[in-house]
């Protein structure tokens, strides 16, 4: 019965049958709260009509508390019992009354399942609730089969409450774990990052420390070399001063000896011109005599006619040294004053010319290996300015050389640094600074090396020579005077004597706007302004000159700018309104590209710019400077070098 009431318990079982009164199923829907009120109600007819007490009999109504300790309704309860197994269990009832107990009523459920595991668990408790409801009824055995079942439903649950939260706790250690490897992942990547770092900021700090010593060690080198090239610019300095003035002395002695055989050889001449006069006096009076003697009856000549002869002659020849005056005054064009210094430089030139001569012919050595080390010297000028300054001192030392007389040495200097225009490489700014380095220890050789200027061409002076078919011979002579060079007996190209003209008007246009610290440009912007208000006021406009006041203007406009400012202004105006209108009115298609670049040098206000070169780069930067930008091509054809 027991096994019955509980397995009726668990499902629903359809009993619509009556049994002593009571319905089994007055509705079909029970729940379990209804349930368990009508298991008091039972109690209490039982207790009623019952004389004997019976044990464990209830006294409070039933209370279902939940898994959590809870209070809980008794709900969505049914029990359903068939028809066909209540008559069955009509005779256990009588014995179980006979026995003093409560009638129950057996149900009997053909149709429900049982597993083979559900009788394997319940197997021990009905055994168990069996010695139980014999002892206290059915009621209490199925409140305590319920109890029993709510405990191991409880326990299930609990079961499955902390399986899920080992499974939980199992995810979350995972989590955890996957977390933790992730931030150790991400710490130990930190720490890398940081080692770069560390390393990177040590190297700099390293590189810093490094740049730093040798840039205090790269300071120390330079003042310990300025210093020694203090100490070497005094003793120069000494060395200079003395040597000129054993170089003076020497001249004066020379002049000296030169003014006395001078002296002598007028002497000579005087005296062999009073012999002469004397001779002709004593043969003309011999003559005369024998005339007088042999024509006595010749009319005689008038005193005034004889004397005549003479004079005519002599007047003759005043006129015709006078003409010829007034043919090279046409002929040159130049200031007197440019004249006169050209005349002192060529003079100063030629005296060394002849010491240098005297001096190879008194001594078995030669020379010639010190004017091959000068012009290789002059030929790696660059525009890189430690290379100027050791180029200077190089060329200072070979000057203070004893095997070398010094005047041999300057002269080779003059000579190698003014035909070295003529080279493709050659950069006018820096071989000006090494003429001003130079000349500043010795100012004699700036003479020298304007003297070879002017010898190379003649537009430096300035001067002009005009063709003449009277004063010369052919065009060829003529192109000779000015400057143009034979080569096997053939004279250069137009084009390649103006590119030459160019050259040395650069190299004049940037020596006379050179200014180097600590030393003093003996022919400075004070030169070259009185060389363009010269060129100006004397020489025609024409080709030459054209090339040759471009070039200049080119080189030394921006130094004439910077320091005469309005002065120039009024220098290009007049360039502007009279030099180029002298150009076009000669309406000569050769000139037509040099006039545009003089134009647009004027109008473009180029004199503004500071030109390329010259400002010397330093060591830092490229070795390697870049040539001066050179006339090429001919000037009739339109050059696109300017733009």
């Amino acid at each position: 019965v027991l096994k019955t009431t509980m397995e009726a318990v668990k499902l629903e079982i359809r009993c619509p049958q009556i049994v002593n009164g009571i319905g089994l199923e007055p509705d079909p829907d029970w729940s379990f709260k209804s349930l368990l009120l009508e298991l008091d109600s039972l109690e209490k007819k039982l207790n009623l009509s019952s004389s004997v007490s019976l044990p464990f009999a209830k006294t409070k109504s039933r209370e279902i508390y939940g898994e959590k300790g809870t209070k809980r309704s008794s709900n969505a309860f049914v029990m359903r019992v068939s028809d066909e197994e209540f008559e069955d269990s009509e005779g256990e009832n009588e014995k179980v009354r006979d026995r003093g107990l409560v009638k129950a009523a057996r149900f009997n459920c053909n149709e429900f399942y049982f597993s083979s595991d559900d009788d394997s668990d319940d197997q021990p408790c009905l055994d168990v609730q069996t010695y139980l409801m014999n002892e206290v009824g059915l009621v209490e055995s199925a409140l305590y089969e319920l109890t029993h079942e709510h405990q191991l439903g409880v326990k299930e649950e609990i079961r499955n409450t902390i399986s899920a939260l080992e499974t939980d706790l199992m995810n979350e250690s995972e989590k955890s774990s996957s977390a933790h490897t992730k931030v150790e992942k991400y710490r130990e990547a930190r720490r890398e990052v940081e080692r770069k770092f560390d390393v990177q900021y040590q190297r700099r700090v390293a590189e810093g420390l490094d740049n730093h010593l040798t840039a205090v060690q790269r300071d120390h080198e330079l003042k310990s070399q300025i210093e020694e090239r203090k100490i070497r610019s005094d003793a120069a300095h000494e060395e200079a001063k003395r040597r000129e003035k054993a170089l003076q002395e020497e001249r004066l002695r020379q002049e000296k000896a030169k003014a006395e055989a001078e002296a002598k050889l007028k002497a000579e001449e005087a005296n062999r011109a009073a012999l002469e006069a004397e001779r002709i006096a004593a043969k003309e009076a011999a003559e005369n005599e024998a005339a007088k003697s042999s024509k006595a009856n010749t009319s005689e000549v008038p005193q005034t006619e004889a004397s005549g002869g003479p004079n005519a002659t002599s007047s003759r020849v005043e006129n015709d040294k006078t003409n010829k005056s007034e043919l090279a005054g046409n002929m040159l064009r130049a200031a007197e004053s440019a004249l006169k210094l050209e005349r002192e430089r060529l003079q100063k030139l030629k005296e060394l010319e002849e010491i240098n001569q005297s001096l190879r012919s008194s001594s078995n050595q030669n020379f010639d290996s010190t004017g091959r080390l000068i012009g290789r010297l002059i030929r790696q000028i660059s525009g890189n300015k430690d290379k100027v300054s050791t180029q200077a001192s190089e060329l200072v030392k070979i000057f203070n050389n004893p095997r070398c007389p010094q005047t041999i040495s300057i002269a080779y200097f003059a000579q190698k640094v003014v035909s070295n225009c003529e080279s493709p490489s050659h950069s006018a700014f820096a071989c000006a600074h090494v003429i001003v380095l130079v000349t500043s220890q010795f100012p004699q050789a700036m003479d020298l090396v304007l003297a070879e200027i002017h010898r190379a061409c003649i537009y430096t002076v300035p001067k002009h020579i005009s063709y003449t078919k009277s004063a010369f011979e052919s065009k060829e002579a003529y192109w000779k005077v000015i400057g143009y060079k034979e080569d096997d007996g053939k004279i250069e190209s137009t084009t390649d004597y103006l590119v030459r003209l160019e050259s040395y008007m650069k190299l004049y246009g940037a020596l006379v706007q050179t200014e180097v610290a600590g030393c003093q440009n003996v022919h400075g912007l004070k030169e070259g302004w009185a060389w363009l208000a010269r060129f100006l006021n004397a020489l025609p406009a024409n080709m030459y000159t054209a090339v040759a006041l471009y070039a200049f203007l080119q080189m030394a406009g921006f130094a004439l700018f910077r320091k005469y400012r309005s002065q120039f202004m009024k220098m290009l105006n007049f360039i502007s309104e009279n030099f180029l209108n002298a150009l076009r009115s000669q309406d000569d298609p050769d000139l037509r590209p040099i006039t545009s670049k003089i134009q647009c040098y004027l109008e473009d206000k180029l004199f503004l710019q500071e030109p390329e070169g010259r400002t010397l780069h330093s060591s830092l930067l490229s070795n390697n400077m870049a040539p001066e930008s050179d006339y090429h091509g001919p000037y009739h054809q339109q050059s696109r070098h300017f733009y």
